[in-house]
């Protein structure tokens, strides 16, 4: 009995041929056209044998990314939102209550090293996920930054999103505008004023030329939302009675991703909505089982072009109903 051979169907000299013309095309990245001079056939004949190739297992083509990568999630998570971009991250084992966990961070400071441009302007939203992400940038291209705005607290500045402008800043050599005010104030009066001020006013000029921001999301709950931790509990019993859901640099969401609270905005320093979806790319950072709702809540909104979040929040977003129309997809494309 004679043992059949691998790749039956093709003889020594075909197999001989194929391996050849797969060899200078996958790995030597060679043109067909090329090849076919080489061996002195037509490009039509390269085509089929390289397509015989694959169908006879004598080339297998492997994708791997790293382990924390999910490319699957990943690109189906862009489909269904209509996003430029989208990494999901593998959710840690101690995560499931933790929104923003800190590799995602990691991940998209990487992501902004990609995006960014020489000349361009990065702004950078109060967030823990941006913060994080700020910590974790090794390579940024020669760019001004922008702060779009105020903090959490401005007694913690030098730990928050004022050092994450001057960290994005040192990293790529180029100019901070930081913002030295809190996020949130008493009444529309004081915020008023306070936007006037040279350094804020001067920081607020920048918004129109930003080609790049990064923000993070909040659900509608203490300890997941900057605003929400901010409010009086009549404040937050009022605008819950709204329907908001979802957070994102101060502005307020319900679950269908409509704007409410419009008059929180007056209130605050930050940068408006209208300007933000003017934006070309504004990478959102988000995270874990808790934020996955008010995640699902922004992207419907179309400020958000991309999208950093891991493996818990991913798998809830899949299963969301389809998202209406995507007005970000509107927008020019940078890269265009």
């Amino acid at each position: 009995m004679v043992a059949s051979r691998p790749h039956s169907g093709m003889g020594p000299a075909e197999l001989v041929q194929a391996a050849a013309m797969a060899r200078r095309f996958y790995l030597e990245g060679k043109s067909k056209i090329q090849i076919a001079e080489e061996f002195g056939v037509s490009r039509f004949k390269v085509a089929r044998v390289l397509e015989t190739a694959l169908e006879r297992d004598l080339v297998r083509i492997e994708i791997r990314v790293p382990a924390e990568l999910d490319a699957e999630r990943s690109d189906a998570l862009r489909a269904r939102y209509g996003l430029r971009h989208a990494v999901v991250v593998e959710s840690a084992a101690d995560s499931d209550d933790a929104p923003d966990p800190e590799n995602l961070g990691d991940v998209a400071a990487d992501l902004l090293g990609e995006l960014v441009a020489e000349g361009d302007v990065l702004g950078i939203a109060w967030g823990r996920s941006t913060i994080h992400m700020a910590s974790a940038l090794h390579r940024l291209p020669p760019c001004t930054v922008v702060q779009l705005t105020g903090v959490y607290d401005a007694g913690t500045a030098d730990s928050g999103s004022v050092e994450a402008v001057r960290r994005a800043a040192d990293v790529s050599g180029g100019e901070a505008h930081p913002i030295y005010a809190p996020m949130l104030l008493p009444d529309s009066a004081t915020a008023a004023a306070l936007r006037g001020q040279t350094g804020i006013a001067r920081a607020f000029d920048y918004f129109d030329k930003v080609t790049v921001a990064c923000v993070s999301i909040g659900s509608w709950a203490p300890g997941i939302s900057t605003v929400y931790d901010m409010l009086s509990e009549d404040e937050r019993e009022h605008y819950a009675s709204l329907g908001a859901a979802a957070e994102m640099s101060a502005h307020l969401f319900d679950a269908e991703g409509r704007r409410i609270g419009r008059d929180l905005g007056e209130r605050c320093i930050t940068v408006e909505a209208d300007r933000l979806r003017r934006i070309p790319e504004v990478v959102a950072i988000a995270g874990g089982q808790r934020k996955a709702h008010a995640i699902g809540a922004v992207l419907k909104s179309g400020l958000v072009t991309s999208l950093v979040t891991d493996t818990a929040a991913a798998d809830y977003l899949l299963l969301e109903s389809a998202p209406g129309p995507r007005p970000a997809l509107d927008r020019a494309d940078p890269d265009s």
